[in-house]
């Protein structure tokens, strides 16, 4: 980065859905903590929303984010964001690489810290189009994620599943899988190529395989990963 140059330059991913909010807001959470206080992360999904796109800075817990004002930080951290900052608007043409060249012009600012030049904002709100449904039958489930390890990550997290469950013994039915009735602390709480349910380090549930792919057990592929959100799994009362 030429506004950077001494900084290190860690790619998360590019496989995150085209356009899915929902699932870069899980990413990010997932993998922000993982990083040194005063981390910058830098967030280009669809940068262009809106009739005037904006470029955000915005901080939580010493983290700094440079995002578009799409609704993504507020679906990643709700109302927990200081100094929200708006630091470019973009006209058309727009171009990608002007969006990240803008990029690099925050960070360049964030080390000289001069922030001056940019003014206090609101970020726009975004509800989430996809959230757990309580039945007389379960707990449908949306499938958020597949992670690197092939596990599938559901968008329940803990506190939701001990409301909903409140005790109760349940059951996650999948085809080809032991029916899964306990929450495990790890992958070897169960033989190797046995299915478990746990809850992950940000604190989802995921479905995995011990020493397997539970993506390929569910014939979630990258053919079809991009409709992976709209699949559902029930938790049986």
């Amino acid at each position: 980065m030429r506004y950077a140059p001494a900084s290190a330059i860690v790619d998360i991913t590019h496989n995150v859905a085209r356009y899915d909010l929902q699932q870069a807001a899980y990413l990010l959470v997932a993998a922000y903590k993982h990083f040194p206080k005063g981390t910058v992360h830098i967030l280009p999904i669809d940068v262009f929303s809106g009739d005037t796109p904006c470029l955000l800075l915005a901080k939580k817990n010493d983290h700094y984010f440079i995002a578009p004002d799409n609704g993504l930080l507020s679906l990643a951290f709700g109302s927990e964001i200081e100094n929200k900052l708006r630091c470019f608007e973009f006209r058309k043409p727009h171009l990608f690489r002007d969006w990240i060249d803008s990029a690099g012009k925050v960070v360049e600012s964030l080390q000289k810290d001069s922030l001056s030049a940019y003014s206090p904002c609101e970020v726009k709100v975004a509800h989430r189009l996809l959230q757990p449904q309580v039945t007389p039958l379960g707990i449908d489930c949306n499938i958020r994620s597949i992670d690197r390890y092939n596990n599938v990550v559901l968008d329940i997290t803990r506190p939701q599943f001990e409301e909903y469950i409140n005790g109760r013994p349940f059951k996650i039915r999948i085809m080809r899988m032991d029916d899964l009735t306990a929450i495990s602390n790890n992958y070897n709480d169960v033989p190797s190529g046995k299915a478990l349910c746990r809850f992950n380090d940000a604190g989802y549930l995921e479905i995995a395989l011990n020493h397997g792919s539970a993506a390929e057990k569910l014939g979630l592929t990258s053919a079809n990963a991009d409709n992976i959100g709209y699949r559902t799994i029930r938790i049986f009362f």
